[in-house]
């Protein structure tokens, strides 16, 4: 009687459940953790970062294909740190492959999007919602050996020279 139970339709559609259940959770901690930067200017960001800094480009995950982060955070983006406005066309305007990608540790990845307004003095400008983004990003900078100011602890704030004398600033946005 119990494999009748078994192979009953409602037995096998509990299987496939279960086995979409455990499919799904090893898909989800196996993916990367990724943190996203929004830069004033593309271009600048990839000469600091694969220029300057040497960061190796990653590959898209593939959660980042079925507009994961387009859902996430866009209603609590504070107007001061955005060079266009921020509404629901804006942010659809963008596929989750569009910008940088970058490798931070083995499981962790940097995405590098367009968003931000200039700095002071018409500086660049890169803006994070994650202290330990910034955190990762500063210590890369330090071991490099490359110039660099820090400006405040809380929230984390400092400025970076790359090789063409540009100054950018990078912020984390206090939530």
């Amino acid at each position: 009687m119990p494999l009748d139970s078994l192979l009953s339709t409602q037995g096998i559609m509990v299987m496939l459940l279960a086995a979409y259940a455990v499919a799904m959770w090893m898909f989800l901690t196996s993916a990367p953790k990724v943190h996203t930067l929004m830069v004033s200017d593309l271009q600048s960001a990839r000469d600091l970062y694969e220029g300057v800094l040497n960061m190796s480009v990653a590959d898209v995950p593939l959660h980042y294909y079925y507009d994961y982060e387009q859902t996430i955070g866009a209603a609590g983006i504070d107007p001061i740190y955005l060079a266009a406005p921020m509404g629901r066309a804006a942010v659809r305007g963008n596929r989750p492959s569009d910008g940088l990608w970058y490798q931070l540790k083995k499981n962790t990845q940097l995405h590098v999007v367009t968003g931000a307004s200039l700095g002071e003095r018409e500086r660049d400008r890169h803006v994070c919602f994650d202290r330990e983004c910034l955190e990762m990003i500063l210590l890369r900078i330090q071991s490099r050996g490359v110039q660099h100011k820090i400006r405040g602890e809380k929230p984390l704030n400092f400025l970076v020279k790359d090789y063409t004398g540009r100054v950018i600033e990078v912020s984390e946005v206090a939530t």
